[in-house]
């Protein structure tokens, strides 16, 4: 399989990974790097060993890259994945694929028209936890799915992020920086969304920055912060979600599954221990095994019988994996197959999210007008950084 090459647009807090991942792809090659600072770029250059530092048209103009790795702020995505595509360059992205539904429907109809490939973060979905998830229900381990929920409840970003000002503005806030893993997650498990519901409130209306970079700054939060609401699934599932920066400590399982004969969930007491990690526990409990049956009643409520069941992880990728979608777009690049963490998928993701919002504005249902198909699951028990036979 050919070694690709990688332009990476985007020096800052997410870069490292990157870096650090790419290098283990023998179908991945970060040959150029490039940031509007200037030093930034030069630094992991340096750090990187990475041939070429330089200004973002230039890199993008480079007819020695093929693939343009766009990690910077939500605002710009739509702005670099444009050029890209321009370019004749095959694009991939940190999340969210664009921060408004315009940008979205301008990126998928100019790769379509180029013939290139678009991949957007999270990839999260390829990770063990979440493939292990997907293949228990697709063997049909809890029966026919029937409702989910999706909860991601802390107090922000503010008291470890370095720069977290954009964290609260359009494109971001908790539906766009976090609920993008969470509905990534589930439409890639349980199948596109037919319409949603939502609330949103912002009950915090500035932030006090406590990391150390930039202690005591004062954040004016430009976007919703609590957004709660329902997920109607084509397949006839329901959803229930919560997004929110603004609570205090809660206590919630980051995802669970219910289907008719059984249910599987995700909880951790890391709040960040979400679909927004790769790896993690997996719960499993039959229907058959509650002991909830025969109560209530007039009959003693009998003792518990079968406790939940941890289940092994039977798939690679249970650190921090993060590119493991642009690895796998190399080789579909190659093969003529769609990527996982494709353009469609994420579009799709993007306007569920959006849809929340517009529901929360309009007090009514946003019934969606994208679809996709849920991304075709990875091989068991195949070694990482591999993903072909």
């Amino acid at each position: 399989m050919k070694t690709l090459k990688v332009g990476l647009v985007g020096c800052g807090n997410i870069c490292d990974i990157y870096f650090q991942n790419c290098q283990k792809w023998s179908v991945l090659d970060i040959v150029a790097c490039a940031d509007l600072i200037s030093a930034r770029a030069e630094a992991k250059a340096k750090e990187y060993d990475i041939p070429k530092a330089c200004s973002v048209d230039e890199l993008i103009n480079d007819p020695a890259i093929d693939i343009v790795l766009n990690l910077t702020t939500p605002q710009s995505h739509a702005k670099i994945y444009l050029a890209a595509l321009e370019a004749g360059k095959h694009a991939y992205s940190e999340k969210p694929l664009a921060i408004d539904l315009e940008d979205g429907k301008k990126i998928i109809r100019l790769a379509n028209q180029k013939k290139r490939f678009v991949g957007c973060a999270p990839d999260t979905f390829l990770g063990g936890r979440l493939q292990t998830c997907r293949k228990l229900i697709d063997d049909g381990w809890i029966g026919e799915p029937v409702a989910a929920t999706a909860f991601c409840a802390f107090h922000g970003h503010e008291v470890w992020h370095p720069d977290p000002a954009f964290l609260y503005q359009k494109g971001a806030g908790p539906m766009f920086d976090m609920g993008v893993y969470y509905m990534t997650a589930l439409i890639s498990i349980l199948g596109p969304v037919k319409q949603v519901f939502g609330g949103a409130r912002t009950f915090f209306k500035e932030r006090t920055v406590t990391s150390q970079a930039k202690y005591g700054e004062k954040v004016k939060v430009g976007t919703e912060t609590h957004i709660t609401g329902v997920m109607d699934f084509a397949s006839g599932a329901l959803g229930t979600v919560m997004m929110s920066f603004d609570v205090w400590d809660p206590h919630l399982p980051r995802i669970e599954i219910y289907g008719r004969e059984g249910t599987i969930y995700m909880h951790e007491d890391d709040p960040y221990g979400g679909p927004n990690v790769f790896g993690g526990k997996i719960y499993f409990r039959r229907g058959k095994d509650s002991d909830w049956l025969g109560y209530p009643s007039q009959i003693p409520r009998k003792p518990k019988m079968t406790a939940w069941d941890e289940i092994p992880v039977i798939h690679g990728y249970n650190g921090n994996s993060r590119g493991v979608g642009l690895g796998d777009m190399a080789y579909a690049i190659q093969t003529g197959r769609s990527n996982r963490a494709s353009g469609e998928m994420a579009f799709h993701v993007l306007e569920t999210m959006v849809g929340f919002m517009e529901s929360a504005k309009s007090e009514k249902y946003y019934k969606l007008t994208s679809t996709c198909a849920k991304p075709e699951p990875l091989t068991p028990n195949l070694p990482d950084f591999v993903l072909e036979k």
